[in-house]
C-alpha cells in the first residue's frame, strides 16, 4: 500500500532543507569574509556564528572546522555547476572529454584573492583540495547514465576522477615557499587532461 504524506509535511521538509542551505551559505560566506579581513589564524568560530546570526552550537552542526567553513565560501556551488556542465555536453562526445571540460570550466579563471588565500594556507589548501570530492555524486550519476554502470561501478569511477582532478588542481596552482601564489603557464585544462586522461580506458 502506498502511503501519501500530507502536503503540509512535504512543504515542511522543503522549508527545512531550504533553511539549512541558507544557513550553511551564510556561515561559509561569513567565514570567508572574516578570513580575508583578519587572516585565517585570527578567525574564531564564535565570530563566524555571530556574523551569520546563529549560535556556535548551530555552526558545529554544519562544519567540522573553520577551515572547511572558509573553503565552502568559494566551493559551495561548484558541485552543482559541474553537474550542469556535464549534462550540457553532447552525448556523442567521449565521456572523458566531457568530464575534463566540465572541471576545466570551474577552474579556468586565475586565482582570486580568496583562492590565493586558500591555496597559500596549508590547512585551507587541504580542505580546498578535499572539496573536489563533493563533485563525485553528479559525476557518478552521469557515468551511470552514459556507460550503463551499476551504482557501485559508477561511484568507484567517480572517486577515481575526483582523485585525478584533485591532483591536477594541486599541480596547476604553484604555491611558492614564500606563500606567493602564481598561475603557471600550463593551463588547468592541460593538467586535467593529463591526469584524468589516464582513466580514459575505464570511461569508454
Amino acid at each position: 500500500m502506498i502511503v501519501l504524506q500530507p502536503v503540509s509535511t512535504v512543504i515542511g521538509v522543503g522549508l527545512r532543507e531550504r533553511k539549512k542551505t541558507e544557513t550553511r551559505a551564510a556561515l561559509s560566506a561569513a567565514a570567508l569574509r572574516l578570513a580575508l579581513e583578519k587572516g585565517v589564524e585570527d578567525v574564531r568560530v564564535d565570530e563566524i556564528a555571530e556574523a551569520a546570526n546563529v549560535s556556535p552550537r548551530t555552526y558545529n552542526n554544519y562544519f567540522a572546522s573553520r577551515e572547511h567553513a572558509i573553503v565552502a565560501g568559494i566551493t559551495a556551488s561548484r558541485a552543482l555547476q559541474v553537474a550542469d556542465a556535464l549534462r550540457s555536453r553532447p552525448s556523442s562526445e567521449p565521456l572523458v572529454e566531457s568530464i575534463i571540460a566540465a572541471f576545466a570550466e570551474q577552474y579556468r579563471e586565475p586565482p582570486t584573492e580568496a583562492l590565493a588565500l586558500i591555496t597559500s594556507t596549508p590547512a585551507l589548501r587541504e580542505a580546498y583540495l578535499d572539496s573536489v570530492a563533493s563533485m563525485e555524486p553528479p559525476i557518478a550519476s552521469v557515468i551511470a547514465e552514459r556507460l550503463g554502470k551499476d551504482s557501485v561501478g559508477a561511484e568507484v569511477l567517480a572517486a577515481a576522477v575526483s582523485a585525478a582532478a584533485r591532483l591536477a588542481v594541486q599541480r596547476w596552482v604553484d604555491v611558492r615557499p614564500s606563500g606567493l601564489v602564481v598561475v603557471p603557464t600550463t593551463s588547468v585544462e592541460d593538467h586535467l587532461r593529463e591526469a584524468i586522461g589516464h582513466l580514459a580506458p575505464a570511461l569508454t
